[in-house]
């Protein structure tokens, strides 16, 4: 028996028609609580700058920060091997030389935020930073962000 374009429509209908219920009436996977990240859960070790009881979000948030605008990646300033999982990470030691620097610019830009600007953020890595390691140490030529102080009057 053949079937006429009506009916090969018809059964491709049908067929289209079977598959879709099939995938309809299949149980949707099992819902799983979230992953933790592979970092370590609060309590945190060797916090000396950030608050002992800053969220994981926070803290997070912040490296990623830091990250960005040094041009840097974890191992930069924590103790672990570039590839491999975050967990292997020794984010507690002080044995690299940049994060005992980091943790100074920190407080430096803290004081800075305090002190010359009333406690309102101002100031951050990124500020001087801009995305490297090596803060530049002057203004790009001919700018003069500060204006020489005024000359003293002459004697004579």
């Amino acid at each position: 028996m053949k079937l006429g374009p009506s009916g090969l429509a018809l059964a491709a209908a049908a067929a289209t028609f079977g598959v879709s219920m099939a995938i309809a009436q299949t149980a949707p996977p099992p819902t799983q609580p979230p992953a933790q990240p592979p970092f370590a859960n609060p309590p945190y070790k060797n916090l000396k700058v950030f608050p002992k009881d800053i969220s994981g979000a926070q803290l997070i948030s912040n490296m990623k920060g830091f990250a960005q605008a040094l041009g840097v990646r974890c191992t930069y300033c924590h103790v672990g091997e570039e590839g491999k999982p975050m967990s292997t990470f020794d984010f507690a030691s002080d044995a690299k030389d940049k994060k005992l620097t980091a943790r100074a610019m920190l407080l430096m830009a803290h004081r800075i935020n305090q002190q010359d600007f009333d406690g309102q953020m101002k100031v951050t890595c990124f500020t001087c930073h801009r995305g490297s390691t090596d803060a530049p140490t002057a203004p790009p030529p001919g700018v003069n962000f500060v204006p020489p102080p005024p000359k003293a009057p002459e004697r004579g």
